[in-house]
């Protein structure tokens, strides 16, 4: 089986400033990038750039870093509903993540990136998606 779309490949185009996925023969979107179709579990992937765009379906803040991790908290997570389909998990760039309410559930985002800095646990520096909202 060829990985289509490697995570080293994603991280590279997410701190390009694209957002990149996976398109099915089945019509499913796939992101973050995976080797098979979680619907029809084909190996038949197409490589592509998506928007970048959706709105909120739920989040959380953290007030603990995961181990190894040197974070600023607290920091929020959002799950978002990306335009053309899936769903992704990032952070939400805002300089009060502990002042967010309920009322942003449903709210447009954009993607950007943000960097993790390399731990005990990892092979170095890797991008995460971080989401802004819409005004």
């Amino acid at each position: 089986m060829t990985i289509k779309l490697t995570n080293s490949d994603f991280d590279a185009a997410l701190r390009e400033g694209k957002l990149m996925g996976l398109k099915c023969g089945c019509g499913g979107i796939l992101c973050p990038p995976r080797g098979v179709c979680p619907r029809c579990a084909s190996t038949d992937l197409e490589v592509i750039q998506l928007s970048g765009k959706g709105k909120i379906a739920s989040y959380t803040t953290l007030f603990v870093a995961a181990e190894g991790r040197d974070q600023e908290l607290p920091y929020a997570l959002a799950l978002v509903a990306l335009d053309e389909g899936p769903y992704l998990v990032g952070r939400i760039e805002t300089a009060c993540p502990d002042k967010l309410t309920m009322s942003i559930i449903g709210q447009p985002v954009t993607v950007g990136h943000g960097i993790f800095k390399g731990d005990k646990y990892s092979a170095g520096d890797a991008a995460y998606p971080a989401f802004r909202l819409v005004e």
